[in-house]
């Protein structure tokens, strides 16, 4: 019995990485503004990074009060299979020069001009950024998203693991937004209906994730 829940285990995260590479190439094919790549896409699933996200975004809950809701996030970065990190390059210091007036600037170059948010703990994304540009982002994420239904791929997305994610320097370079895009392959969505003392329940994730992904069959087959 142990052998084949190990293998089925095995199996279901293998399915969730799969699925993962094919979100990351819907991501990447989506439409961008222009026909200019400016979106760079980044695929973990090692569990020790997808641990050290969780960890950071946990942290970051104190930085800030309005963003205790980090710390449920957290929660569900721990129970993601796979995180697909979204991005765009050059928003915070590049714009369309369209005169748009999307970003709140009359102007391209009042937007230049305009003094960036203080580099603080409190602070997640350090506008203003130039919205034609992030739209590319945003047609990226919806790429996955839907191909994510088509597959049934439970997944969320996430603002918390973009601003960690760029904290933690897992993003290139002038990358001044970022969103995180996490996928799971399990008999429950883990980012849908959180249990109500979900801090307990992040407790018992980190301490044996296995263990609890695996004892609702251990329960089915001994009760």
């Amino acid at each position: 019995m142990e052998r084949r829940m190990r293998e089925y285990e095995e199996a279901r995260l293998e399915s969730a990485r799969a699925a993962a590479r094919l979100l990351f190439a819907s991501a990447v094919t989506a439409p961008r503004i222009g026909g200019v790549d400016v979106v760079s896409i980044h695929l973990i699933e090692d569990r020790d990074e997808i641990e050290d996200i969780a960890i950071c975004v946990e942290k970051m809950a104190d930085d800030n009060p309005a963003w205790d809701f980090f710390r449920s996030d957290a929660v569900q970065v721990r129970d993601s299979d796979v995180v697909l990190i979204m991005t765009d390059r050059r928003s915070g210091h590049d714009p369309m020069y369209s005169s748009c007036n999307l970003c709140g600037y009359l102007i391209c170059d009042e937007f230049m001009k305009a003094e960036k948010l203080p580099d603080e703990p409190s602070v997640a994304f350090r506008g203003p950024f130039c919205l034609l540009r992030s739209m590319n982002m945003v047609y990226a994420l919806n790429g996955a998203v839907t191909l994510a239904r088509q597959l049934g791929i439970d997944h969320t997305i996430k603002m918390s693991v973009g601003a960690a994610a760029i904290r933690m320097g897992l993003v290139p370079h002038q990358c001044g937004i970022a969103m995180g895009f996490l996928i799971s392959v399990t008999e429950k969505s883990p980012f849908r209906d959180l249990p109500r003392d979900w801090h307990l329940y992040n407790n018992q994730t980190l301490q044996n994730r296995l263990i609890n992904r695996l004892f609702p069959v251990f329960r089915s087959i001994y009760c």
